[in-house]
């Protein structure tokens, strides 16, 4: 899973499908050329997302010739808990 969040292209796919997950290929390509400024080919989007879906952050949906792409948060919660920040504690009073 940290390869597939090793890059740049990948989180912002991320990003986007967290902003409005169920997106085709398609999609994903708009919006990565719009907002990103990120024209990548239909192809290699597709890869970014099937490394994606190999690390467990993405799965798919398949709506008759459609195919939607979700972000599945559930393996980054469980990084997340993992380490668990450690309880607030008041500092020691100066004497």
């Amino acid at each position: 899973m940290y390869r597939a969040l090793d890059d740049e292209t990948r989180r912002l796919v991320l990003d986007e499908l967290a902003v409005r997950d169920g997106q085709t290929l398609f999609e994903i390509c708009t919006t990565l050329a719009t907002r990103h400024q990120r024209t990548l080919t239909r192809q290699a989007v597709s890869q970014h997302l099937a490394v994606l879906e190999s690390a467990g952050l993405v799965v798919t949906e398949r709506r008759g010739r459609t195919k939607l792409h979700h972000f599945d948060r559930a393996p980054l919660a469980e990084i997340a808990g993992r380490w668990p920040l450690p309880e607030e504690t008041t500092p020691c009073a100066s004497t």
